[in-house]
């Protein structure tokens, strides 16, 4: 559909096209934003269809990732918001603080979802039931295109475009080896040594984040054990005696019976960043959730970087 240029339209839009609008921004997806809203498929189209009649213009536009809002679309969220907000006012009691809802999306690498994001948002919903966040675990760049996401945790600083990027934090990897691995095959003293050893770690093939080479870089000779896109599956491997394991620290000392070997010559500090979409920050569910993602990350630094925790 299309229209002509200058032309004027004969009504003012629909709230309730407004909000169904909300909900393809958030989701990326119309058949996402119908399941949010309890319509189908058909009745979105046809809504943002009225919609761009209304306003005399696209809001939507498809790209590899899913729909994103155009510039008319960013203004129309906007409005969309000021309506949720109003009604999310009516529903509670007169002079009661608004309770945060809605469904928050993110991914991030499956440490970070475990010992960071999953306590912060824990703790954030106690106080807002209503809240849902999703987490989809992840080692990856950033996405150019991130229709569906409100919030990306990546490791290494990306290059992004109409995004939001904050640096959380760094944290700390080492290599690491069970007792019983130790015993049995003898702890390295140097580079040379533990070059015989054979490598728990990532998939090299599979590797999609440039700093996380680290191991093939600092020790290429070391002949890959049991590898794996998942670091949950690199620490119980470890555990397990299949090799040394390059970890982060703040998992891999979570484990008395792992130990670390040569910190002085095999460590890597990394950064954690978040990357928003530029809408993200006015949903208030959104930005609390960044703030409980900073807070805990600010909180759990000293762990992240290996460090003991002070008591």
């Amino acid at each position: 559909m299309t229209f002509p240029a200058g032309s004027s339209s004969a009504w003012a839009p629909n709230a309730d096209d407004l909000l169904v609008l909300l909900a393809v921004a958030r989701t990326g997806r119309f058949t996402l934003a119908a399941e949010s809203l309890g319509l189908n498929h058909t009745t979105v189209s046809r809504r943002i269809a009225a919609l761009e009649k209304a306003l005399d213009g696209r809001v939507l536009s498809k790209t590899p990732g899913g729909w994103e809002v155009t510039d008319l679309g960013s203004r129309a969220v906007e409005a969309a918001e000021n309506v949720e907000s109003a009604v999310a006012l009516l529903r509670g009691p007169p002079g009661a603080k608004p309770q945060l809802s809605g469904i928050v999306r993110m991914s991030a690498t499956d440490g970070f979802s475990a010992y960071i994001a999953a306590p912060a948002i824990a703790a954030l919903q106690r106080a807002n039931p209503l809240l849902r966040v999703e987490i989809v675990t992840v080692t990856r760049r950033a996405l150019q295109h991130r229709s569906g996401l409100d919030i990306e945790v990546v490791v290494g600083e990306p290059q992004v475009h109409r995004a939001e990027a904050v640096r959380l934090g760094y944290y700390m990897l080492g290599m690491y080896a069970s007792r019983d691995y130790l015993a049995e095959h003898g702890s390295p003293r140097n580079r040379i040594e533990l070059c015989t050893h054979p490598l728990v770690y990532f998939v090299d093939s599979m590797l999609q984040v440039d700093d996380l080479d680290a191991p093939r870089r600092l020790a290429p000779a070391m002949r890959d054990s049991i590898s794996s896109t998942n670091v949950f599956v690199h620490v119980e491997a470890t555990r397990a005696g299949a090799g040394i394991g390059f970890l982060p620290c703040f998992m891999g000392d979570q484990h008395p019976d792992l130990v670390r070997l040569l910190p002085s010559e095999f460590q890597e500090q990394l950064p954690y960043w978040m990357v928003l979409r530029p809408d993200s920050l006015r949903q208030p569910a959104v930005a609390a959730v960044v703030a409980a993602l900073r807070a805990q990350t600010a909180a759990y630094g000293r762990a992240l970087m290996g460090q003991p925790t002070v008591q």
